[in-house]
């Protein structure tokens, strides 16, 4: 089971010049080929006055689906190195297209394929790359007597509290990595002699962004 990938949660665009030659890396999350191809569509309609419009992507948690376009380089010269740049940063529901304005000037095989590796790394380095990983939300519900050493329990852990509600007993919603459940569970029952009731929810993908916890699709494992 895979419990957790590398994507990008925000795309971003990068630019390099070589020999006069522009080379706009413009990067995108995608989730299926279908988004692939009309991000790839939408690139081309924008910059439809350049000599090449090249493309990379890799689909799937697993990358399963991975394509590649030369669109008119020569062969294994733009579309296969963009691939590898994604493939070796681990990313997977990621797209890339490269456009190039040529400059007038040659740059020969070798020159190609350091110019499109230069320009989608640019490109992935102007984009908010992530790792999501698979976690269970649990609530639980407790007396103020345990809610210190709870608390402390899941700061020890990094636990994310992402609700909380205070009545005459204390319910906290937190977030579990699924690789951490049964341990996590384990020490809030000895930690609190068993008055701890803990509820497991549904199971979803989370990432940490800028100090903020993302959900994502709920996925049951």
């Amino acid at each position: 089971m895979i419990t957790s990938y590398i994507t990008v949660y925000q795309g971003g665009q990068g630019e390099i010049v070589e020999k006069k030659s522009r080379f706009i890396a413009t990067v995108e999350p995608v989730h299926s080929e279908e988004e692939a191809l009309a991000f790839l569509e939408r690139v081309k309609k924008k910059y439809w006055d350049a000599s090449h419009n090249c493309s990379a992507y890799v689909i799937g948690k697993d990358s399963h689906l991975q394509r590649y376009s030369d669109d008119g380089e020569p062969g294994g010269t733009a579309g296969r190195p963009m691939l590898e740049v994604l493939l070796g940063a681990g990313l997977c529901d990621t797209a890339v297209v490269v456009t190039r304005y040529f400059g007038g000037t040659l740059l020969g095989t070798g020159g190609l394929v350091r110019a499109y590796t230069k320009a989608a790394q640019e490109g992935l380095a102007r984009a908010a790359v992530i790792e999501k990983k698979l976690a269970r939300r649990l609530r639980i519900g407790t007396d103020y007597n345990s809610i210190g050493k709870i608390q402390y329990l899941l700061g020890q852990a990094g636990i994310s509290i992402l609700d909380s509600t205070y009545t005459d007993t204390v319910s906290l919603e937190i977030l579990v990595p699924l690789a951490l459940l049964a341990e996590i569970q384990d020490k809030l029952t000895e930690g609190t002699n068993g008055k701890a009731h803990l509820e497991p929810l549904n199971a979803c993908w989370y990432a940490l962004f800028q100090g903020e916890v993302l959900l994502f699709e709920e996925e049951t494992p």
